[in-house]
């Protein structure tokens, strides 16, 4: 199960740098798997990675072996410390979600599927240093009631039950901050309203589902 894990992460880490959402060693991917967290290492490109190289790390962020994990390994375990659902987290420095965040401003309902993501807005975290506990503390807080965020000067980070659902929702963020973009491009778009997007969050609990 462990291999398996390991190999899918090494997969959407080289799905992301094709797609041109990161680029050499940006980014870092985990999966929750039982007591540990299977955690892609420090430094590395997706080209040099293999299984063998994702690290295993507790949730407090012990380890052992050759690989160092991701040095935002803190902002991982905090996730799963505090969001018990969250089974996947995908960190990534996609061209238009990180030039939305270089502008530290939440990306507002100016469409109707960014209320996918889980309310009104998709938050944009407060600036911390890279790798540090403030930048995991400021993360957590973003992605209340929401599943993703982006990060102030940084990038943007997805989560979500498992890894294939943290890739759709991560590449839905960078789509949307792309349309916000280039709405901008002509002026402020204009906002759905808070009343209507409560219905949209709404709508969004049982899309898909067949019985809904």
């Amino acid at each position: 199960m462990t291999n398996s894990i390991c190999s899918n992460i090494c997969d959407v880490m080289e799905i992301l740098e094709k797609r041109g959402l990161n680029t050499g060693a940006t980014g870092n991917i985990s999966v929750k798997s039982e007591d540990a967290i299977n955690i892609t290492p420090s430094g590395l490109s997706p080209a040099e990675l293999g299984p063998e190289k994702i690290v295993s790390i507790s949730i407090s962020g012990e380890y052992r072996g050759r690989w160092r994990p991701s040095s935002e390994w803190r902002i991982h375990t905090e996730i799963y410390k505090r969001y018990i659902g969250v089974g996947a987290v995908i960190h990534m420095h996609s061209p238009y979600a990180t030039a939305l965040s270089c502008h530290c401003i939440d990306v507002p309902a100016f469409h109707y599927m960014v209320g996918a993501i889980g309310g009104d807005n998709i938050r944009c975290a407060a600036y911390e240093t890279f790798g540090t506990k403030k930048l995991s503390e400021v993360v957590v807080v973003a992605l209340q009631e929401r599943m993703a965020c982006l990060m102030a000067n940084h990038g943007m980070l997805a989560v979500g039950p498992d890894l294939s659902s943290a890739l759709e929702t991560a590449m839905l963020v960078e789509e949307l901050s792309k349309q916000y973009l280039l709405s901008k491009t002509i002026g402020d778009p204009i906002l759905i309203s808070k009343q209507e997007m409560s219905v949209v969050v709404g709508k969004f609990q049982t899309y898909g589902s067949q019985n809904a």
